[in-house]
């Protein structure tokens, strides 16, 4: 293959993934065009591979799709993948957070002391839809787990999702969100793989007990006297 052969591949592979990640965002190419002030038809000579983006205009694109720019340097489309949610077997899951909340409800409630019949009278929920609640029966309708939450004392973060899919994907974003908050030369430093090491051992001290801490201290310590 020729190079120029080889440009003219790289800028039909190009052009495959941008559309592809477009139609995986559900823009329109005139949207695409809106964001580096070029017309549709522009963009469209880029999905055609007739030409090709800068860099510059290839990482406004990607940060509009919400799409990693290393995306554009692999082979992998994205817009003819399953959603996650679709792979979940849903009304068992439902089924199991139901229950998982439920079993909740009941155990804050006898930590309480509290009858069904007095939760029912300090919430203004029914007996019979609490007990429905408590043994995974019934889905609780979300402003009725706020009032029940509140009444025993609960946080309700605590209901949440942490084991399954969702419980993950939740997790990632929290931990995702928190990253981002942190200063760039932070996320910097985390996102380095040679860091690893560092990082390791900072989540070691992190569950380290305090006084074996303060032994290891006081240890360095003795080393530099020395």
């Amino acid at each position: 293959m020729s190079k120029d052969q080889a440009l003219n591949l790289r800028t039909k592979i190009l052009g495959v993934l941008l559309r592809d990640a477009r139609l995986a965002a559900g823009k329109s190419m005139k949207d695409l065009g809106d964001v580096i002030g070029v017309s549709g038809g522009c963009i469209s000579s880029f999905e055609r591979g007739v030409k090709a983006p800068t860099l510059p205009e290839l990482e406004l694109l990607a940060f509009y799709l919400d799409m990693p720019i290393n995306h554009f340097w692999s082979e992998d489309t994205v817009s003819d993948s399953p959603h996650p949610s679709e792979q979940l077997q849903v009304e068992t899951l439902l089924e199991l957070r139901d229950s998982a909340i439920g079993a909740m409800l009941r155990m804050a409630r006898d930590e309480k002391g509290l009858s069904q019949k007095d939760l029912g009278k300090q919430t203004g929920i029914s007996t019979s839809r609490i007990r429905r609640y408590e043994s995974g029966e019934s889905g609780v309708p979300l402003p009725e787990l706020e009032r029940l939450a509140h009444a025993l004392d609960v946080d309700l973060g605590e209901f949440s999702d942490i084991a399954g899919p969702v419980g993950d994907w939740l997790a990632r974003e929290q931990a995702r969100q928190a990253f981002d908050t942190l200063p760039r030369d932070m996320r910097s430093f985390v996102a380095n793989p040679e860091n690893l090491p560092y990082l390791e051992m900072a989540q070691r001290m992190s569950v380290t007990p305090i006084d074996r801490l303060r032994a290891v201290a006081k240890g360095i310590l003795d080393l530099s006297d020395d």
